[in-house]
């Protein structure tokens, strides 16, 4: 209804049906990675590939792509390499509990989870525990997929949770009890959650992390797989979340410091834990409200097919400001891993169940993604590098080690376990301060602040439109968002510096170097940038040049990404300027590409700080569903809940159905305040409508966290769709007219009526008509087919379908079949065509058979 069917795929993964204008929001959460946009802003992603794909701009030189996969010079190592096996040897185990009601859910969600833990570890120890994202549900002996909960007869679960056992036995050799939970029963169910289902995720983390709590102290009431492992130490908690598990495991961190709505939440008990950090690998961000107090390593797979724009750096960038800024929160970008491999079960070759390889290819190679390309890596060595950065994340977020720091932070170091894998890191937080941030405020010469999410070319970093993708320029729920800024260079010859001067002087007086994160186009080399600042007094002092290479990158991939750039703040610059008071950042190109981003600049030390969470207010948007009545106007309010404590600023986004895009403004927040009120007004009719959603979307800005990102109100249509009738306008016609029907409509609709159509059949006897006797541009219009070869028309496609529409406020149209007079001496010829209706769930209504007959010309 409204729409063309579409169907999305991602890999060879298909769920797909007819999408109303009113439904594409849901929709957008269908599959893990998927990505659609609002409407004025789709991009709809599979595999990699984008399905609304202009062509506007060539895909880049796949010989500068080839070479820049070539290896690079490997980093230096670090001293303490994290992938290697501990003094453990390992137990497994699984365990199977009574299954559990979740909010929003119909059917019950499994507790089930597989352990493993070190034998012989003294004492209680930390607790490691996995999510997996959303992939199948079910599978049967045949090698069919599905995506339903409870598994049909004859079908089993898929075991996604088995698929971390390398990285699970690694953390137990080390000293970790570690556990991976099951999540089919989310996965076959969360299809209409406004949040993707993050919430349930969170709901059932929580739920295995009481059962912990509880197994901890008593021992006897455990399932054997957790007697077998030593007690778990709650107060030294990891969680680990791949693709939606990753931003389910974000979720249940915020909601382990600040409680969701009862209404919404599957754990109603205390909080028995702490949470020390999060592992987030190739994770969905739907809400970009990530934990700022809880410190994060997020894994960008440089060839991840599955989830578009490799979103996931929004748990780094998303933390700018909100909070106190001491949780380190690390970017780490995997060249030449896909989605899949880091999860054995969706490997091909290693899977229990039917596994694809997710990175989109086809006729043409990709030079740096397609299996065999030098910088691809092979299942066994993307699995390899995802163990040892996960180990790391442990080590330092768990362990406090800050030795393993290096490998996460931005000072390029590599980890030797790691394999041949080419790991990039950058990271904001830890014993960074903010420098130079830039925003509306900011004034450059040279270069200009740019809109990281716009879709005006002269505003937007990167063309909206086109093939460049950069994970920190990621969309959102609106295609125009404030707030997000980045500075833009371009030069076509070097020495044009590039001032940069925020609203009023900076303070980097304590730091040992200024760190920036610098984007420049994939498979570039050389680019050289000369550094300097300028104190309020006017000193100026050269901190030194750097060189940038872009990452290996080709159409099919986000490879904008910032590297991560240091230049040490001397004693000799110290002489110079006032560090207290830094008033400008220069930066002068002597060489490279012609052009380059600006992420951000940081005040840089080494070590990791100890993190306190804030105490934040809690925002959290719910969703009323009202009808809309026969008659009058009644005024509702979108619910809105702001728990916690303490004062904070979100940017507050309203969508208004008649308006192309949502208008927004910021708004500060307190507990058990009404500073967030949207009213919605309901004019009540008798006429079919489909549903409306006024949607309300909400992000923090500072001092505040948001839950439930996304709501609304939807005005339940409550009046019956009009009932459609069809009589035949001119069912025998000579070759040269047309075959006319008109259907008509039992009442006036406010909403265009697509509904129904015709099923062209073969006829039962006699000659059909053929592509040859029809009008060459209707048949191109309306199948996109050609006439030749000719063919009947119930064969042009399958099934040969002729949509019928009913303008809104309309009564009635006709439906035609031009036929064209062919000069030929030949018998009647047949059109048959069944009404088809569709109900409210796209499920097909036969309705009666009309026949048309064409004779010749005299």
């Amino acid at each position: 209804m409204g729409d063309a069917r579409v169907e999305f795929y991602t890999g060879d993964r298909l769920l797909g049906r007819p999408v109303a204008a009113q439904d594409r929001r849901t929709f957008r959460m269908k599959l893990d990675g998927v990505r659609l946009g609002p409407v004025t802003g789709l991009k709809a992603l599979a595999g990699g590939r984008r399905l609304d794909e202009s062509g506007a701009r060539p895909a880049p030189d796949a010989r500068r792509a080839a070479e820049a996969a070539k290896p690079a010079a490997p980093l230096p190592a670090n001293p303490v390499d994290p992938g290697v096996p501990g003094k453990y040897r390992t137990v497994s185990g699984e365990y199977a509990l009574k299954s559990v009601r979740l909010p929003g859910f119909s059917a019950p969600v499994e507790m089930r989870a597989a352990v493993v833990s070190p034998a012989g570890a003294p004492g209680r120890r930390p607790l490691a525990l996995f999510l997996h994202g959303r992939h199948y549900t079910c599978f049967n002996a045949k090698g069919d997929q599905g995506m339903s909960w409870p598994c049909e007869a004859g079908t089993r679960p898929v075991p996604s949770h088995r698929g971390y056992l390398r990285d699970q036995k690694l953390l137990a050799s080390q000293g970790y009890v570690t556990v991976s939970i099951s999540a089919n029963g989310i996965n076959g169910q969360d299809d209409a959650a406004d949040d993707g289902g993050a919430q349930a995720r969170s709901s059932l983390v929580r739920l295995h992390l009481a059962r912990w709590a509880d197994w901890a102290t008593h021992r006897s009431a455990a399932p054997a797989a957790v007697r077998a492992a030593p007690p778990a130490d709650m107060s030294r908690v990891l969680l680990v979340g791949h693709s939606r598990g990753g931003e389910g495991v974000n979720r249940a961190a915020l909601d382990s410091l600040s409680r969701p709505p009862a209404d919404q939440d599957g754990y109603r008990g205390p909080v028995r834990w702490r949470i020390r950090g999060t592992v987030l690998i190739g994770p969905t961000v739907f809400g970009q409200n990530p934990v700022p107090d809880v410190p994060s390593m997020t894994v960008l797979p440089g060839c991840d097919g599955d989830v578009s724009d490799l979103q996931g750096q929004i748990y780094v960038d998303g933390t700018r400001g909100v909070s106190r800024g001491a949780a380190l929160h690390s970017a780490v970008y995997m060249v030449g891993a896909n989605h899949n491999f880091f999860n054995s079960e969706w490997t091909p070759g290693q899977a229990e169940a039917p596994a694809d390889d997710d990175f989109w290819d086809d006729d043409t190679p990709d030079p740096v993604c397609s299996p065999g390309k030098k910088a691809r890596l092979t299942a066994t060595s993307q699995q390899r590098a995802g163990a040892t950065y996960i180990a790391a994340a442990a080590r330092l977020f768990v362990a406090g080690d800050d030795r393993v720091r290096p490998l996460l932070d931005g000072s390029d170091r590599r980890a030797p376990s790691a394999g041949p894998a080419r790991v990039l890191t950058h990271a904001v937080g830890g014993k960074r301060t903010p420098a130079f941030l830039p925003d509306t405020s900011t004034a450059v010469t040279g270069g200009r602040v740019c809109a990281q999410v716009d879709t005006d070319p002269g505003r937007a970093c990167l063309p909206p439109e086109g093939d460049a993708v950069s994970p920190h320029f990621a969309m959102w729920e609106t295609p125009r968002e404030p707030g997000r800024h980045a500075v833009a260079m371009r030069w076509s010859k070097p020495g044009g510096a590039v001032r940069i001067r925020p609203a009023r002087p900076v303070s980097v007086a304590g730091a040992d170097s200024l760190a920036l994160r610098v984007i420049v186009p994939p498979n570039t080399t050389g680019t050289r940038l000369d550094i300097a600042v300028t104190d309020a007094a006017g000193r100026r002092a050269a901190l030194g040049g750097v060189r940038i290479d872009g990452l290996p990158g080709s159409d099919r991939t986000a490879s904008y990404w910032g590297r991560e750039i240091r230049v040490p703040l001397s004693a000799s610059v110290r002489s110079k300027v006032d560090l207290r008071h830094v008033k400008s950042l220069e930066l002068t190109p002597r060489s490279g590409s012609g052009r380059a981003w600006l992420v951000d600049a940081w005040g840089w030390r080494p070590g990791t700080p100890a993190v306190r969470a804030a105490s934040l207010p809690r925002v959290d948007i719910g969703h009323l569903k009202v009808s809309e009545g026969d008659s009058g106007v009644r005024t509702y309010r979108v619910p809105v809940r702001v728990s916690g404590h303490g004062s904070g600023r979100v940017r507050l986004f309203v969508s208004d159905p008649g308006r192309a895009e949502p208008g927004y403004r910021t708004v500060t927040v307190r507990p058990g305040s009404h500073d967030i009120d949207v009213p919605v007004e309901v004019r009540g009719n008798t006429r079919f409508g489909y549903d409306i959603t006024h949607s309300v979307f909400v992000k923090a800005v500072r001092g505040a966290v948001v839950g439930s990102h996304l709501g609304g109100l939807t005005v339940q249509n409550d009046d019956p769709m009009p009932t459609i009738e069809v009589k035949p306008v001119a069912d025998r016609v000579t070759e040269g007219q047309s075959l006319r029907w008109r259907v008509s409509l039992s009442a006036v609709a406010d909403v265009d009526i697509d509904s129904a159509g015709f099923e062209i059949q073969p006829v039962g006897a006699g000659p059909e008509l053929s592509t040859l006797d029809v009008d060459r541009t209707w048949l191109r219009e309306t199948f996109d087919e050609s006439p030749d070869p000719a063919r009947p028309l119930s064969k042009v496609s399958e099934p040969s379908f002729l949509p019928a529409f009913v303008p809104a406020g309309k009564l009635s149209t006709e439906v035609a079949v031009p036929t064209v007079r062919d000069g030929l001496k030949e018998p009647e010829e047949s059109l048959r065509m069944q009404l088809m209706t569709y109900d409210d769930s796209w499920e097909p209504q036969e309705g009666p058979v009309f026949t048309g007959t064409v004779r010749d010309a005299p």
